[in-house]
């Protein structure tokens, strides 16, 4: 596992931070998006899609739940907030929808069991001695997919700063 921290301190940096990070996504990769409320969860998730190429606008998914995008590699943007269950998760048919491009899930950590080992998950923090612009962002690799990116992972973050 790595773990790799950065603050931004803006909505479009952390949006450009999604952007650079599209460059090393890969069929099948899930990105898993937690933290406080108003963090910047849906910007990144903007930013990834815009690096991917989605052209279309990207709306948070809180009320459709998944919501899917065209890119360089498919995209499906889900948030899980407002379900109950696990077993609403399961029902979305989550190992189909895994398997299909980028997965992007905000809130993601009350689903992690049904999501799988192979993930990054990045926590969203406000830093209140930052106004309303500062934001800790911890980025988080699991299993050996991600583990062989560390180095690029590593050298896009630091780029960022």
């Amino acid at each position: 596992m790595t773990q790799i921290s950065l603050i931004t301190n803006s909505v479009e940096t952390t949006r450009s931070l999604g952007g650079a990070l599209a460059a090393i996504l890969r069929e099948g990769d899930l990105i898993i998006l937690t933290g406080d409320l108003g963090a910047g969860k849906t910007a990144l998730a903007q930013g990834i899609g815009a690096g991917l190429g989605v052209t279309e606008p990207m709306l948070s998914p809180t009320f459709t739940v998944v919501r899917e995008y065209i890119g360089r590699l498919p995209l499906q943007h889900l948030d899980v907030y407002r379900l109950g269950h696990m077993q609403e998760v399961l029902d979305l048919g989550i190992d189909e929808v895994l398997d299909n491009g980028v997965t992007i899930v905000e809130w993601g950590d009350a689903a992690i069991d049904a999501l799988g080992d192979e993930r990054l998950e990045i926590t969203l923090s406000l830093l209140p001695e930052g106004g309303d612009s500062d934001r800790l962002l911890v980025l988080q690799t699991f299993g050996e997919a991600w583990s062989s990116r560390s180095d690029d992972l590593e050298r896009l973050v630091g780029a960022q700063q």
